[in-house]
C-alpha cells in the first residue's frame, strides 16, 4: 500500500500570524505616537519666526517716547531757559536802526533841497490843497477811475486866496484835466509828471500869470 503523505504540523503554522499581528499593531502604535509630534514641530517654527515683528511693533513705540522724553525735552527746556545776552540783542537792534536813520538822514536832505520851496509856500500861505478828487478815466465807459489828492504850491502870497475865491472854477479845471486821462496813459512811465505838468499849465492859464509851481500829489489811486 501506498504511504500517504505527510500533512504539515498544524501547530506550528498556527504559531506564526498571530506573531505577524503583533508586529504589524506595535508599528502602528509607533506611527501614531510619532504623528503628533512632528504636526507640533511647524507649530512651535510657526509662531517663531514671527517674534522678532512682535519686538519690533511693541518696542518701537516706547523707544519713540523714550528719545523725546528723555533727548528731544531736555534740549527743548535748555534753549527756552537760556538767557538772552543783552549785548547781542543791542548790536541787533542797533544794525536794524542804521539802515533807518540813514533814510531819515537822505529825507531830511531831500526836505531841505527839492522840497524846500513847499515849506517856504506853506509857511507863507502860498499853497491850495484837493482833497479826495474822483474822475473817470476816459475810454473806459464809467469802469475805471482815478481817486487823488494833492498840494498846490507857489510862491505867491495869494496863490490860496485866489483860489478860495475861484474854488468851482478851479475844481472844474482840475476834474477836465485828470478826466482827459485814459488808462494806458496812467500806465506810462513818468505819468504822474505829465499830469502835474498839465495842471500847473492849466491853473496857471486861468490866472493868466505864473502863480503855481509844483503840485505834490498825497494820494493817487487808480481802480
Amino acid at each position: 500500500m501506498a504511504a500517504k503523505p505527510t500533512e504539515p504540523a498544524k501547530g506550528a503554522d498556527a504559531a506564526h500570524p498571530p506573531a505577524a499581528g503583533a508586529a504589524a499593531a506595535a508599528a502602528a502604535d509607533k506611527e501614531k505616537n510619532a504623528a503628533p509630534e512632528g504636526s507640533a514641530k511647524p507649530a512651535g517654527g510657526g509662531i517663531a519666526a514671527f517674534i522678532p515683528l512682535i519686538a519690533a511693533i511693541v518696542i518701537a513705540p516706547v523707544l519713540s517716547w523714550a528719545i523725546g522724553q528723555f533727548v528731544l525735552m531736555p534740549q527743548l527746556k535748555k534753549q527756552i531757559a537760556a538767557p538772552i545776552d543783552p549785548h547781542a540783542a543791542a548790536a541787533e537792534h542797533g544794525a536794524a536802526e542804521a539802515p533807518a536813520a540813514e533814510g531819515e538822514a537822505k529825507g531830511g536832505k531831500e526836505e531841505k533841497g527839492g522840497k524846500g520851496k513847499k515849506g517856504e509856500a506853506a509857511s507863507n500861505g502860498a499853497t491850495y490843497e484837493f482833497e479826495n478828487v474822483v474822475v473817470n478815466l476816459a475810454g473806459t465807459m464809467g469802469t475805471r477811475y482815478l481817486k487823488t489828492a494833492f498840494l498846490v504850491t507857489g510862491t505867491d502870497k495869494s496863490l490860496r486866496a485866489a483860489f478860495e475865491a475861484n474854488k468851482p472854477k478851479m475844481v472844474d479845471i482840475t476834474i477836465n484835466v485828470l478826466s482827459s486821462l485814459s488808462l494806458a496813459d496812467l500806465e506810462e512811465a513818468g505819468a504822474k509828471n505829465l499830469i502835474r505838468e498839465k495842471l500847473i499849465g492849466a491853473y496857471n492859464q486861468t490866472f493868466g500869470k505864473k502863480i503855481v509851481d509844483q503840485v505834490y500829489f498825497s494820494d493817487f489811486v487808480v481802480q
